[in-house]
């Protein structure tokens, strides 16, 4: 199959097989994916942005390029990444069909972890070709993130004529292309986000708690036990024929040793009344629970230990009806937050 504008040469730089893209949506992903595109080859022919920080996106990462409405971005480009939030994709695409944006031999490219290429489905029935792309790292939008992206992996998912394409615009940007089903979209996203987002979770419980401890450097502290314990743990699970991750655990649930996971419930529950951290005991339980759990299917812990931990990690009886969780120290507990609007989608975090 021939790429769009590979037979122009001359109109793409010196280098064959150079595509006109344009970014649809400069948050911190998009103008990010294009200045890379651009650093091998590809000119950057048209930008959208909404917000302020966009359009400095687009000054500091993109000078020069245009910034136009979106449906002027998408005839302008013959590849077009769409880098915006994941419930605006499928209705930007819709629209942009209804106005007959879409031309065909286009490649339209979306970055969004959550979906395959059927939500590309409108501008597929124009002639375009379907891509789904997902670098699975975080974005600070930035030039730091230009070096981050090699060796980076992404998700690729396309029908398979053009999964090649799709690949091949991976390797360009230093990245490792993984192909992803289009029915394992979610889980895969669900998984990334689990294990991204709710590690900053836990390194901010655990960070609140010695904070409380009197460590006047909370990130010091956990840098190098966290550092070593991640790298353990993905080493680990990339072996194919052992236990996996859970064979780093260590600690005191790996112990088996009972009397330390209740001292540290205790401890956690002080701190939950002290200090309004009510979520820190309930992490504590739900991942020692868990790990008690995983460490008993792997063979590291006797069933009668595993007990005795989950005895201990079961849930504390709920407060009586009207009372509510308490706060600070002297301080009732915390009211409900008014209702809050719902955002209103621009570009992506």
């Amino acid at each position: 199959m021939t790429v769009p504008g590979a037979g122009d040469p001359a109109a793409r730089g010196t280098r064959p097989g150079r595509l006109g893209v344009g970014v649809v949506g400069a948050g911190r992903v998009g103008a990010v994916l294009g200045c890379a595109l651009r650093s091998v080859g590809h000119p950057v022919v048209a930008a959208s942005g909404i917000s302020a920080g966009s359009r400095d996106r687009i000054d500091a990462l993109l000078p020069g390029v245009p910034v136009l409405e979106v449906p002027d971005v998408v005839e302008r480009a013959e590849l077009i990444l769409l880098t915006v939030p994941d419930d605006a994709l499928a209705p930007l695409v819709a629209g942009l069909a209804e106005v007959r944006a879409w031309q065909p031999g286009q490649l339209v490219l979306h970055t969004s972890g959550r979906y395959g290429t059927a939500v590309l489905a409108p501008a597929r029935a124009a002639g375009a070709i379907p891509l789904a792309v997902h670098p699975a790292m975080t974005f600070t939008g930035t030039s730091l993130d230009l070096a981050r992206l090699v060796g980076c992996c992404f998700a690729v998912t396309a029908p398979a004529p053009v999964l090649p394409i799709a690949q091949a615009l991976v390797v360009e940007l230093g990245g490792e292309p993984v192909v992803v089903a289009e029915e394992a979209r979610p889980l895969y996203h669900a998984a990334l986000a689990h294990g991204a987002n709710h590690l900053v979770v836990l390194v901010a419980q655990a960070a609140q708690a010695l904070t409380a401890a009197g460590v006047e450097d909370p990130g010091r502290v956990l840098g190098p036990l966290l550092g070593a314990a991640l790298d353990g743990a993905l080493r680990a699970s990339s072996v194919t024929d052992g236990p996996g991750a859970i064979a780093t655990l260590t600690g005191p649930v790996a112990r088996g040793d009972v009397g330390t996971v209740v001292d540290h419930l205790a401890e956690l529950t002080a701190l939950a009344a002290r200090d309004a951290a009510l979520d820190v005991p309930e992490g504590y339980r739900a991942l020692a629970r868990s790990g008690t759990q995983r460490a008993l299917a792997a063979g590291r812990l006797r069933e009668d230990a595993a007990q005795a931990l989950l005895d201990a990690l079961t849930d504390p009886p709920p407060p009586p009806d009207g009372a509510r969780p308490p706060g600070p120290a002297g301080t009732p507990g915390p009211a409900s937050p008014p209702p809050r609007p719902p955002d209103t989608p621009e570009d992506p975090a």
